[in-house]
């Protein structure tokens, strides 16, 4: 694995890597300055695997980012990022976009609760927009949701982060059935491994205009990532208690059947007479007090406007620019919710996503939920293939060093990452690997920074809170290290299938070790079904947990 790049740094005899925006699974992002033509940038400096990976894998990952940038470069529309350029040092890929200073749907509404419909209606508006002319490029973006909609200082809405988009002229690179994109958010049939088509993005606008009026997700953001995909995929379209104009706008977008979706030009007739008169002033308290890049002053040529002071007058607007400075009445939100959204931080996050949620069946048409049928039992229980040692990593979005890994997995089965969140306890990364049928996986999940704070016990708390029907059937002591005795735990859980859907729960084993190192605390497990508990015990736990490695440490 490369080393960490150290700020100032000049990529490409023009980027300066100023200041680290975050950093992710797949890579770190940068606040740069192009000392060329002297403006601000955001820089994605992709992460290639380790040195041992296959040769294919990290062919893939540079494909994926050509991708990306192709992705942006066709679509050109004011509420679309935009692509500078595509940078090379080596074999290492930079992505070059447009720095913006904004904050994310996701974080006004985290921090001030749903919008009204008016400001929601500015949104749903805009990235329509951006939408319709990513589709006509050809593109879909696949990952719409409010955390890849950015918000700026001026009013500005823009649609980020194509880092799974896919242009329909090309092959895609991933397997057939395969999910990408975020599960409370992602249109049924893409989860149950349908066609990807411009529809489904419609889907995600009317989810992400239900996060806006509702304040939280159309699905629960806590649930097990496999629950959110079942119910997406088999259960009831949540409807929204809002009652006013989006109503029927959100409920026209998330319809299951994609023919029956609301069109684009139809959201954009409808939120039209919702929109305010040009220079009105909306969304001035939800301001987030962002702060202007390094030399904004010199390098920036468009004045930075304050939400507290809208003008008088605005330039013409092309095609669906999106809203100018805006303001309500006070609304309550807590102190030191102030946040800095450089563009492309959010772009991490769904970059956690593209490897992230590829947790349904890899067969397009099969149930989500694994349901218990002889067929299945047979196939899950036959000889695991040979396994090979894969390098991972566990970084979180906040940076937090010391997360790279290699553990034993069988060849065939599916990689993803998930970000997890707990009150109680640190964010944590979760990687997964899950069998072509659905019923197994082992999952490697790290806690930054969990120690001297916390303990084993905390943690046994959470995982029964947030493990469907949790149930201890066993533990063991394991060796003590310099913050605490580690742990061996049997525990069994129940996947209920939704009411209404074909199928019947299903009864799962896992085995864990839940190991201390250093300030992280990470666990080890493999669950299957319960009728396999032996074989999983014996035939692939035995076989992975000695050697799982932890190859940084924080």
């Amino acid at each position: 694995m490369s080393a960490p790049e150290t700020p100032q740094r000049l990529v490409a005899g023009r980027y300066r890597l100023r200041k680290q925006l975050g950093q992710g699974s797949m890579g770190t992002v940068w606040e740069a300055y192009d000392e060329f033509l002297r403006r601000p940038v955001a820089v994605k400096q992709v992460r290639l695997p380790a040195d041992d990976s296959p040769a294919e894998e990290i062919e893939e990952l540079r494909e994926r980012t050509l991708r990306e940038a192709r992705a942006i470069a066709v679509v050109s529309h004011p509420n679309v990022i935009t692509l500078h350029d595509v940078a090379r040092e080596g074999d290492e890929p930079f992505v070059v976009m447009e720095f913006v200073v904004a904050a994310s749907l996701a974080e006004l509404v985290s921090a001030n609760g749903p919008l009204d419909a008016e400001q929601a209606a500015i949104v749903g508006h805009a990235v329509a927009a951006g939408l319709s002319a990513a589709h006509a490029a050809g593109v879909v973006h696949r990952d719409v949701k409010p955390g890849n909609v950015l918000v700026s200082p001026d009013g500005m809405v823009k649609l980020t982060d194509f880092g799974i988009a896919r242009n329909l002229a090309e092959r895609t690179l991933t397997s057939t059935g395969i999910m990408l994109g975020s599960p409370c958010y992602i249109a049924p049939e893409i989860a149950s491994g349908g066609a990807v088509t411009p529809r489904a993005d419609l889907w995600g606008l009317g989810a992400t205009l239900f996060a806006a009026v509702e304040g939280h997700a159309p699905y629960d953001a806590e649930a097990p990532a496999m629950e959110i995909v079942s119910q997406v995929v088999n259960g009831e379209v949540p409807q929204p208690a809002h009652d006013g104009p989006l109503r029927e706008v959100i409920i026209g977008l998330m319809a299951k059947d994609p023919e029956a979706r609301m069109s684009l030009r139809e959201v954009r007739d409808r939120l039209h007479p919702l929109m305010p008169a040009p220079g009105s002033p909306v969304y001035d308290s939800l301001r987030l007090d962002p702060t202007p890049p390094e030399d904004a002053r010199t390098v920036i040529t468009k004045p930075y406007v304050s939400l507290d002071a809208p003008t008088e007058t605005s330039p013409p607007l092309a095609q669906a620019p999106g809203p100018l400075p805006f303001h309500r009445p006070a609304v309550r939100r807590s102190r030191g919710t102030a946040v800095v959204l450089g563009v492309v931080s959010v772009v991490l996050f769904a970059g956690a996503a593209v490897g992230g949620f590829a947790l349904t069946r890899s067969v397009a048409g099969q149930p989500v939920l694994p349901v218990a049928t002889p067929a299945a039992s047979q196939q899950a229980a036959a000889p695991l293939r040979e396994l090979a040692v894969r390098t991972a990593d566990a970084a979180t979005l906040a940076g937090e060093q010391g997360g790279s890994f290699s553990v034993p997995v069988p060849g065939d089965w599916v990689k993803f990452v998930e970000q997890r969140t707990a009150r109680t306890l640190p964010n944590s990364t979760r990687v997964h690997w899950v069998s072509p049928d659905g019923t197994s996986e082992i999952v490697i999940e790290r806690f930054p920074n969990f120690y001297p704070k916390h303990t084993i016990e905390q943690y046994l708390r959470v995982l029964d809170f947030r493990t469907p029907r949790y149930r201890a059937v066993g533990s063991t002591p394991l060796d003590r290290t310099a913050t605490e005795q580690g742990l061996q735990l049997t525990y069994r859980s129940v996947d209920v299938v939704p009411t209404g859907s074909t199928g019947s729960d299903v009864n799962r084993t896992s085995i864990a070790n839940i190991l201390p190192t250093a300030k992280d605390l990470w666990v080890v497990s493999v669950t299957v079904p319960i009728d396999q508990e032996d074989t999983g015990r014996r035939g692939l736990f035995a076989r992975i947990a000695p050697e799982f490695r932890v190859l940084s440490r924080s």
